[in-house]
């Protein structure tokens, strides 16, 4: 199972960006997903989640400015991230719950994607 996330880049204050994570593999289900972000000498942290089903959950940090959501027939998840402040300056990694059919056994684990960086300038 592979995560590949794309869309970061370098954005002015209050600008917009779209993030995309695309999970390919053996993938049997894909579960809950997420984006987690890591700020400059900051601690990694969660910024958004989403249920197979929908119903997401925002940091109170990003809460009504980004917005989560996610194609399941395309195995893909985006986070759609407004009014950017220089704050919000992080490597953002995409996380999924995935389970796989291992031979004759399913198994769920998580996976990370690779990072992609966001820069807001002021």
């Amino acid at each position: 199972v592979q995560l590949q996330a794309s869309g970061g880049g370098l954005v002015q204050s209050g600008g917009s960006l779209r993030l995309s994570c695309v999970v390919s593999g053996s993938i049997f289900k894909l579960n809950a997903m997420s984006w987690y972000r890591r700020a400059p000498g900051r601690e990694r942290e969660m910024a958004a989640e989403i249920p197979r089903g929908g119903g997401a959950n925002y940091a109170d940090s990003v809460k009504g400015r980004f917005t989560i959501s996610r194609d399941n027939s395309q195995n893909t998840m985006y986070l759609h991230m407004h009014s950017l402040t220089p704050e919000d300056t992080a490597v953002y990694y995409c996380n999924a719950d995935v389970t796989v059919l291992d031979g004759v056994l399913y198994t769920t684990q998580y996976y990370w994607g690779q990072g992609t960086l966001v820069t807001v300038s002021s």
